[in-house]
């Protein structure tokens, strides 16, 4: 009796050890913040987003200002991941021998984003490129380096990675962009998902442009220099502080270097009003706008 009486206060001793440490990795399990990462198939949102705006898919008929996208993608995310950090952006397209063209290294060089190439074919089809989002997504998800990701895409060849994601834990939540008619995402893709979103028309309008020759949108005047849209950038934020107070400026400044969706289209349409020509598709003094804007309210404060 004694022995089995010593027995059971060794396992009781046992178990209490067990849950302490369970409570412990508990407590640090609930101190990490969960983070969330964005990926992107550029095939799906040119042609989609091209669709919307423009009225065409040819990438040759409209100026994606990538780089003000990504910012607004990001600033959603933020809204709608409130207590996760963001880990990275990534954007798939294809190219010729997988070498980036001018625009794919403009956003490459993007803070917190990361392109992957697939290959493009003769009919300018992407390949590899539904395996490069299932590998990334599997890997960061198996490494519990994401929780949630937001997958702006439409392919039925997408439904493996979601499940090769969930089956690591992570939630997958599939982002659409709104179709002037009919579906553009696949159905069975929607039926994987842990939920959905669709981005309609107002929120691409400021980032896709159909090239036309109208006003100063042809570009026909002289490219300013970088310095030059970096000083009205300062100038709009002086105008804008003056206007908005000191309270709207510390909401916004936790999220440096990423600008509201709303505050960044206002800055690029009175800028491109005060210059006299089209910063869109212009990455470098996109860049240099919001540099000017953020270098002087942060002198201020």
């Amino acid at each position: 009796m004694e022995a089995m009486n010593d027995d059971l206060s060794a396992l009781a001793d046992r178990l209490d050890r067990t849950n302490e440490l369970l409570k412990r990795m508990l407590a640090e399990v609930a101190k990490t913040p969960s983070t969330h990462a964005i990926f992107v198939d550029a095939g799906y949102l040119y042609a989609a987003a091209g669709r919307l705006v423009a009225g065409t898919e040819d990438r040759r008929a409209f100026d994606l200002d990538a780089e003000g996208l990504i910012d607004a993608l990001i600033d959603r995310a933020r809204t709608v991941f409130a207590d996760s950090r963001l880990l990275r952006v990534y954007w798939y397209d294809g190219a010729r021998r997988r070498i980036h063209t001018a625009e794919q290294q403009t956003i490459a060089e993007l803070p917190d984003v990361k392109v992957r190439l697939g290959n493009l074919n003769a009919n300018n089809q992407q390949k590899g490129v539904d395996s490069l989002i299932r590998t990334d997504l599997e890997s960061l998800a198996r490494h519990r380096a994401i929780s949630d990701a937001a997958l702006l895409g439409g392919d039925e060849d997408l439904v493996s990675a979601v499940e090769a994601a969930q089956g690591y834990g992570a939630r997958v939540h599939l982002w659409g962009i709104e179709a002037p008619e009919g579906r553009n995402q696949a159905e069975p893709l929607l039926w994987e998902v842990d939920s959905q979103r669709t981005l309609d028309l107002d929120f691409f309008k400021p980032y896709v442009s159909r090239r036309t020759a109208a006003a100063y949108e042809a570009n026909t005047a002289a490219r300013p220099a970088r310095e030059d849209v970096r000083f009205v950038g300062a100038q709009i934020a002086a105008k804008w502080l003056s206007s908005r107070g000191r309270e709207a400026l510390v909401e916004l400044l936790p999220g440096h270097p990423y600008l509201p969706g709303s505050v960044d289209q206002d800055l690029l349409v009175e800028a491109e009003g005060m210059l006299q020509y089209s910063l869109r598709g212009q990455a470098d003094l996109r860049r240099a706008l919001r540099d000017g804007f953020w270098e002087h309210l942060q002198t201020l404060y």
